[in-house]
């Protein structure tokens, strides 16, 4: 397969980096890389350096570029770029998908496959979750801080079974990947934890622990995820009754001191991701007729925050 990950930060470069390095040798295979800027060149120069809790290894892909024209056509596509670099990024891929190029988007949200499918006329379009911390370190490298490192993915209709030697490919890379034929839940279950934790921690500027000590915090989160199962529901997709409790239960396995990406990204002064975590919660339930004040409240403070920025 010609397989391209579109977006080399920490969930590319870290899946990405695992792909080319277990398929360096390969005649089968080809693993490109789009990246930008000293991070691309870096790359180009000593490879990717990737840090992960099994060891450190360099990866090489077979070409790392800026434009995927230089691709040609491609079989699969991993796209991992930020929310709002998204339809960008579909744009620039355009030319390198057929009727059966699968595309997978890794992003934050729950959205990112029917965006996609907006833009792309061709194309299998999936959609995807990741569990995992990672970030650049430096330009060409790449560090797995925690999480389980699993990746979700699946069609959002039809069969799974078409797709079965995708997850092979993935999982013969040390991936842990899993394909699922209940993608929407998956990807809804995430949302339901990571945003709210994102909204409350950027708003708060505290860790994750020190929100889950203090109770007005605690609660805010709860309210949150309430008001997501709400959007869900009317949506049509059927997350488990206990959702809520389920994920409170999650912030026990992080380390009190975790941030969320949206909290590090304002406290970097880069561009955040507000319109994904709280902007699309609260466009969906003026779309529903539902209410939900406490993601009008952030959205409010957390919009007015990143203009600030």
């Amino acid at each position: 397969m010609r397989v391209a990950i579109i977006g080399l930060g920490g969930v590319g470069g870290f899946y990405g980096g695992k792909l080319a390095w277990a398929y360096k040798d390969s005649r089968e295979h080809e693993i490109f890389f789009v990246a930008r800027g000293e991070h691309l060149q870096k790359i180009n120069t000593d490879g990717l350096l990737l840090i992960t809790k099994g060891g450190n290894f360099t990866a090489k892909p077979s070409l790392a570029t800026d434009s995927p024209m230089e691709l040609g056509h491609l079989d699969l596509i991993i796209l991992s770029v930020k929310g709002y670099d998204l339809e960008n990024a579909a744009q620039m891929i355009r030319d390198n998908i057929d009727d059966k190029t699968v595309l997978i988007p890794l992003l934050n949200g729950v959205n990112n496959a029917n965006i996609l499918k907006a833009i792309l006329a061709k194309g299998i379009i999936m959609n995807g979750c990741v569990y995992i911390s990672t970030q650049i370190v430096r330009p060409g490298v790449v560090e797995h801080v925690g999480g389980n490192g699993k990746l979700i993915f699946g069609p959002t209709e039809g069969s799974i079974e078409p797709y079965r030697k995708i997850e092979t490919f993935m999982k013969e890379a040390c991936i842990n990947a899993v394909l699922s034929d209940t993608i929407d839940v998956d990807v809804w279950s995430k949302y339901i934890f990571i945003g709210p934790l994102a909204s409350v921690t950027s708003m708060t500027g505290q860790t994750l622990g020190a929100v889950m000590e203090k109770e007005e915090y605690k609660e805010m989160m709860e309210g949150m995820m309430k008001e997501i199962k709400m959007i869900a529901d009317s949506e049509g997709v059927a997350l488990p009754e206990d959702i809520v409790q389920k994920s409170l239960a999650l912030t026990s396995n992080f380390p009190y001191e975790t941030k969320s990406s949206l909290q590090l990204d304002f406290e970097r002064g880069k561009k955040a991701e507000v319109e994904i975590f709280t902007g699309f919660v609260v466009k969906k339930a003026r779309e529903s007729g539902i209410k939900t004040p406490l993601h009008d409240k952030a959205y409010s403070i957390l919009k007015n925050k990143s203009e600030v920025h």
